[in-house]
């Protein structure tokens, strides 16, 4: 908690290893140090539900992807948002998150539908590779004047490319767009969010798509998204 001078965040991490929760936080907590935060780290939502602990809380980090949270550990996570507590995350971890609970994905204002594979997948391509194809995230108006990414330009990426279904409550600084081939069974190029912010109450709300592996999370320019995005999203 915090004691007035040191701001406080939370890491919750867990769910599928596939997206390495524990190396993946660990990248980020050096920085949340450095910039004048004291660090929980937490396996699990389980702490959403200590409502002592979470209004001492200035920033939550969440990095847990698919797993299930319990009607109280969200309402505590709800609760703490609307109070004014940051919540920030990336690729699964925020955006794929506790898929049974719908309340959840009304917070957030995104969902993980799909990452369409490789164009032309190679004998290379096995495992999650199969998914990893090049893109490009494109600043839009909004996001060339925002302090997360005004500075940062369009960037390019070789991983998993987020399709997401969401809402135009969301302040979307950042998308993507998904081709289409007569292979594929949407008839037009979709494009998708992948930065966004969201306010909730006194709250405020960062997600950003790329993020599938530690060196998608290396790339500079999602680094620094990500950083920035942490900083911005916290009370």
């Amino acid at each position: 908690m915090s004691d007035g001078t040191t701001k406080s965040a939370l890491v919750v991490r867990g769910g599928w290893e596939g997206h390495s929760p524990k190396e993946a936080t660990d990248l980020f907590v050096p920085f949340l140090e450095s910039s004048g935060y004291d660090v929980r780290i937490e396996e699990g939502p389980g702490v959403y539900a200590d409502s002592e602990f979470m209004g001492g809380v200035d920033l939550i980090v969440q990095c847990v992807t698919m797993s299930s949270i319990t009607a109280e550990q969200f309402q505590g996570l709800e609760s703490a948002v609307q109070s004014g507590v940051g919540l920030a995350g990336w690729h699964g971890g925020i955006a794929d998150s506790y898929r049974a609970t719908s309340d959840y994905l009304h917070l957030v204002g995104g969902q993980f539908a799909t990452h369409p594979s490789k164009d032309d997948l190679g004998p290379e391509d096995v495992g999650d590779r199969r998914n990893f194809r090049p893109y490009r995230v494109e600043l839009t108006d909004a996001g060339r004047q925002h302090p997360i990414t005004a500075d940062v330009g369009d960037f390019d990426v070789n991983s998993e490319q987020y399709w997401v279904l969401s809402d135009d409550y969301n302040d979307v600084l950042a998308t993507t767009t998904h081709p289409t081939r007569p292979d594929r069974p949407w008839s037009r190029p979709v494009t998708c969010p992948a930065i966004w912010t969201r306010t909730w109450g006194k709250g405020r709300i960062f997600v950003a798509t790329p993020g599938h592996d530690l060196a998608t999370l290396q790339v500079p320019a999602v680094r620094t998204v990500i950083e920035r995005g942490m900083l911005w999203a916290s009370r």
